[in-house]
């Protein structure tokens, strides 16, 4: 797999403030890696450092084999990039906003007409492409900068907590968009919502206190060798004989929420067929066994409440912060198609491409 992004011992300080330690990963091409951390754990940071917008105090990073340091606009003109907060001009109708885009990323005029087309029809822009973009609610403000993102269809896309202030129905749509972006480009996108991840990435990137904690595919992630028992009926000494076992290094025990006894088998190797033995030769009242499997959730609460050395402080970049937007406007319908931008290219709800002046 082609290397796209590769990122070698970043850090960056803001005076006495760490926001980035040491930290290295790659991305392959055509991956969806998430970038996921809690506030303040440098995610904008890392961004910002990959789209070369900020330099780190140290470390390097290429992006398709370009030194983002050495060569910060060449790497521009090859990337998408949504930006935590996109720099929206709200007189400006959705149509002529992307052709100002494009003007500043020198598209020839001859493909102008059918780069923002495409732009608007892959985003879901149609119906909405001729409105003012301060009259359109938070989440086609959002599919907006997500049009500018692939105008020029990159390769690859950088997207900074796409998702932020989105109402649950406006989320699931964005997560459609990504995964059908996915299809052509290569995709990092950041985020603290769990759910965003676990729903959109083959692999998550953990940064907690400005270092590199995980790094690995979801299902590598959740893999364990620890075995969950579960009995019908209670069984005196089970857990006892469990923990006699060689390989065991624990056992917990716990209730389900139906209310059966069960047991949390600790063990660096795979024992699930010994348990197995275990319980057969002790005629235990089976219901289950199987092998644990972790959540995401359970995973990143494990590493963000690890003991680790004081930090000097949190990060600086100005990470999101949650249930802080606007309140969401209702979403429009029923443009008016008589208003258009002259010279802009406008596509029907056919998907055919015309132009039109005002």
């Amino acid at each position: 797999m082609e290397t796209v992004i590769r990122a070698e011992n970043l850090t960056k300080t803001y005076g006495q403030v760490e926001a980035l330690r040491g930290v290295s990963f790659e991305v392959g091409s055509g991956e969806i890696v998430g970038l996921l951390g809690p506030n303040g754990a440098g995610k904008s940071t890392t961004i910002k450092i990959l789209t070369g917008y900020l330099h780190p105090n140290d470390g390097s990073v290429t992006v398709e084999g370009l030194d983002v340091l050495a060569q910060p606009l060449e790497v521009q003109s090859r990337l998408g990039y949504l930006s935590e907060n996109t720099p929206l001009y709200p007189d400006l109708t959705a149509q002529s906003y992307l052709r100002l885009m494009a003007d500043l990323r020198d598209i020839p005029a001859g493909e102008q007409a059918m780069l923002i087309s495409r732009a608007i029809v892959a985003t879901g822009l149609v119906n909405y492409r001729a409105r003012p973009i301060r009259t359109l609610s938070k989440g086609l403000r959002q599919r907006v900068g997500l049009a500018q993102a692939i105008l020029h269809q990159p390769s690859l896309l950088i997207l900074d907590e796409p998702t932020v202030g989105l109402d649950p129905t406006q989320i699931i749509e964005i997560r459609h968009l990504i995964k059908r972006l996915s299809e052509r480009s290569t995709i990092l996108f950041s985020s603290h919502i769990l759910s965003e991840v676990e729903a959109i990435c083959d692999r998550v990137i953990i940064i907690i206190n400005g270092q590199v904690k995980a790094d690995a595919r979801l299902d590598e992630l959740a893999a364990t060798n620890n075995t969950i028992l579960i009995l019908s009926t209670p069984v005196d000494n089970a857990a006892a004989a469990l923990d006699a076992l060689d390989p065991v290094d624990g056992v917990e025990m716990f209730t389900t929420r139906e209310g059966y006894p069960a047991y949390h088998i600790l063990s660096a190797d795979d024992i699930s067929p010994l348990v197995y033995e275990t319980a057969r030769d002790h005629n235990w009242p089976v219901r289950e066994i199987r092998r644990d499997v972790l959540t995401l959730e359970t995973i990143f609460n494990q590493l963000a409440t690890a003991p680790e050395p004081a930090a000097n402080g949190d990060d600086a970049d100005g990470a999101v912060v949650v249930d802080t937007a606007e309140p969401i406007e209702p979403a429009e319908h029923g443009a008016d198609r008589d208003q258009v931008v002259e010279d802009t290219a406008l596509v029907g709800d056919d998907g055919e491409i015309d132009t039109e002046r005002s």
